[in-house]
């Protein structure tokens, strides 16, 4: 969405609010495709003694699998959105500024790229999952699973020396 700034570049106290929704379904994110829901994105751009500034937030459900057990979930994210906006920069090395193309504001990479840089790397179900066991792959949130624990080769020898002395 395009959000034209041009009436209040230069009316201090005026805002323009905004609201729509952004479809992400495609976007790749580590081999998954997170955003299923469609994206709520709400706001306002203020003129602030000259300034231009964005006050917005992106909520959406996204739809993950946890990295330790593989189970699907869902999980509520809401991003919220601060940012100046400009016609043009009087200092080059200003990087926080966005700039306007044609008095108008590209509110849909603005948002995507808040969503992207807020989004986990690693997804869990649950802050305690156990994950699956590395050797035969059950869930160990269900319950323990039925192999034996490794011994290190490296302790061999002393674990047989325990062994004799329980018998």
């Amino acid at each position: 969405m395009r959000l034209n700034l041009r009436e209040i570049l230069h009316q201090p106290g005026a805002s323009v609010p905004f609201a729509f929704q952004m479809d992400l379904s495609d976007l790749d994110f580590y081999g998954e495709c997170p955003a299923q829901a469609p994206i709520q994105v709400s706001g306002a751009v203020r003129n602030t003694a000259g300034a231009l500034e964005l006050q917005g937030t992106a909520e959406t459900t996204l739809s993950l699998r946890c990295d330790r057990c593989l189970k699907s979930f869902r999980q509520e994210m809401k991003v919220p959105v601060s940012c100046l906006l400009a016609e043009r920069l009087e200092d080059e090395e200003n990087d926080e500024i966005v700039l306007l193309d044609n008095g108008e504001a590209d509110l849909d990479e603005l948002f995507t790229t808040a969503l992207v840089l807020a989004m986990d790397t690693k997804h869990l179900c649950s802050e305690d999952c156990k994950g699956l066991c590395p050797r035969c792959g059950a869930d160990l949130n269900e319950g323990p699973c039925g192999c034996k624990p490794e011994v290190d080769p490296r302790l061999a020898a002393l674990a047989q020396l325990l062994d004799k002395e329980t018998e």
